[in-house]
Parts: C-alpha cells; sequence; structure tokens
C-alpha cells in the first residue's frame, strides 16, 4: 500500500497523553504482574466524551482527527461527533475497524485500533497481515476492547503474541458501550462503516482518497442490547459521510446509491428491535445495514458530486428515547 504511515508509532503520543491525563479525563490507569497497561475507560470509573474522542483518534491509528461539536443537523439531538482522515482506507480499515474477534472461556470481545496492523496470522503456510495489505512494525502497540469488563490475562498474552510485542509494551483500552466514552468511540465509526461496505460492495479501496464524516452522540443506557442499539442507530438513521473518489463518474454515482443504510431490507426500525427479531443473532442481520443514512461521493476528476440516502428524526428520536 502506498503512502503506509505507522498507525503504531502515530498512535503513541495519544496513548500517552490518555495516560498522563488520567484524573483530568476521570480514567483509570492500571499494570498487570505481565507489565500490560490497561485504560479503564467506564467500567469503574466515569470516563467521558473527551476520553471518548480521544480513544476513538487512537482507533483511526493517528490518521484522523475526531472532534465534538453541536450541529443543527438533527432535530432534537444536537451534540456530534465529527471525524475526518486524510487516508480512509488506512486509517478506517487498517485500524479503526473492530474486526478481531478476542475469546476466552466466557469472555467475548472485538479489538479495534493500531494492534490490528500488527498482527499476523498464518494463512496456508505463511505468516500474513490480518486485515487489508497492510503489515505495520513498531515496538510498542494499543489495542481497544469493546466490553464491559477487564479482558483476562489470557487474551492479553495472545495480543501481544499476535503483534510480537513485550506485553509491557502493549497497552489494551477497555470501553464499555453503556459508557459515555464508548457510545463517542462507536459513533465515531461513521466513515469507517462505509468504507467497509465500500469494500464490501467491491469499489476499488485504491480509488478512495479522502473522506470525512458525521453522527449525532446517542445518550447512553444501562441496558447493554439498547446502548449497542443506539451507538448503531446513531450512524444508521442519522450519519453523513463525504467521500472523495478517483475514477468514472459512473463508478462515483453507483457507489452512492448502494451506499446508505435504507438501501438494506432490514432498515426501517431500531437497531435493539432488529437484534430482538433476529434471536440476538448479529450475523443474521443483513451485513448492508451498517452504514451511514446518508452520503455524498464526489469524483474528483470531473468534480461531480453524486448525493443519496436521508436522515430520519422521526427513527432516531425513537431510538434515543424521546
Amino acid at each position: 500500500m502506498e503512502f503506509s504511515a505507522s498507525v503504531n508509532k502515530l498512535t503513541q503520543p495519544l496513548v500517552k497523553q490518555l495516560i498522563d491525563n488520567a484524573d483530568k479525563l476521570r480514567i483509570g490507569v492500571s499494570q498487570l504482574s505481565n507489565g500490560t497497561t490497561i485504560i479503564d475507560a467506564g467500567i469503574t470509573v466515569p470516563g467521558g466524551l473527551e476520553a471518548g474522542r480521544i480513544i476513538a483518534e487512537i482507533c483511526l491509528g493517528g490518521m484522523g482527527t475526531v472532534t465534538i461539536t453541536h450541529s443543527p443537523y438533527t432535530a432534537n439531538w444536537p451534540l456530534s461527533v465529527n471525524v475526518h482522515t486524510g487516508n480512509p482506507v488506512l486509517g478506517c480499515l487498517g485500524s479503526q475497524y473492530a474486526g478481531w474477534s478476542l475469546s476466552h472461556e466466557k469472555y467475548y470481545a472485538l479489538g479495534s485500533g493500531p494492534a490490528r496492523a500488527l498482527a499476523t496470522k498464518v494463512k496456508d503456510g505463511q505468516t500474513v497481515p490480518v486485515e487489508l495489505a497492510y503489515q505495520d512494525s513498531a515496538d510498542a502497540t494499543v489495542l481497544v476492547i469493546e466490553n464491559d469488563a477487564l479482558p483476562p490475562i489470557e487474551i492479553v498474552e495472545k495480543v501481544a503474541t499476535a503483534c510480537k510485542v513485550d506485553p509491557a509494551n502493549l497497552t489494551i483500552i477497555v470501553t464499555p458501550t453503556s459508557s459515555l466514552a464508548g457510545g463517542v468511540q462507536v459513533v465515531a465509526r461513521v466513515l469507517e462503516v462505509a468504507m467497509h461496505k465500500a469494500h464490501a460492495l467491491h469499489f476499488p479501496l485504491e480509488n478512495i482518497i479522502d473522506g470525512s464524516g458525521s453522527a449525532p452522540i446517542c445518550p447512553p443506557h444501562p441496558n447493554f442490547v439498547k446502548a449497542m442499539g443506539r451507538t448503531n442507530d446513531a450512524i444508521l438513521f442519522a450519519g453523513q459521510v463525504h467521500i472523495f473518489v478517483k475514477g468514472s463518474d459512473e463508478a462515483a454515482e453507483k457507489l452512492a446509491k448502494e451506499l446508505p443504510s435504507s438501501t438494506s431490507k432490514d432498515y426501517g426500525k431500531p437497531f435493539a428491535d432488529i437484534f430482538k427479531q433476529y434471536n440476538y443473532d448479529f450475523f443474521q442481520i443483513d451485513a448492508m445495514l451498517f452504514s451511514p443514512a446518508s452520503v455524498i461521493v464526489t469524483a474528483v476528476e470531473s468534480g461531480k458530486s453524486f448525493r443519496a440516502g436521508k436522515l430520519d428524526n422521526a427513527l432516531l428520536d425513537q431510538s434515543f428515547g424521546l
């Protein structure tokens, strides 16, 4: 991959920022017996929106900026997260995408962030990267886990081994979905879900050259399914992205028409209800649902832009509990 900056080196200052400002950000920092640093961003501590914002930038591999602002875009939910990265394929798919399944006994979690770019797996006798054709190299790394419990030492050791780093040079950040920090870092995936769907639609990733997205920050909910539902619905009903692409106008227009969440057969009710309908089996849900509500795709070589999708205030209000 051309211009493949090191997502691990870029995130180390952000990890240091979290640790150095732990009291200010109301997060917990502790060391395991093997030297691994564990950051609690909302299990036994309050955490907050700002912790979530920095964690979202860590998930992006230091390849982008995440800001929190108020926006008049939705009728009732002005608090919004804005995400921009100058290399959305590397930042979103190479780092932010929560594609690393981690399990030990009853503990299960998805990992995201720069550690994914270090992790390798053996395929057909060859050691290959876990994601994309991108392999980072670094002595220290960080993984973000969405869970309401700290990971067991076995998972920590598994991550260190897969990344070929000393456990003392590994930091694991844990963000519960029902926490403020957890909500922000999930909704900040608004651009990443667009990249992932573009990939699933077989749009050539090398033709995506820039991107930006925003979505309302959902109110937290103590129930895990409802909390997860709200973070998804923020993107499905009110996420908006603008992607800049190379290639033909026809390809850009086709991407714009196929990207919005409303193209999915499962679109039309809050995510928690859909999840329940499929007996809480995530993999039964149409994968094409996971995308922003509204998209603009600009073809940079012609200057033409194509817009599709829509904001749905009624469904957003229903999900967010108004």
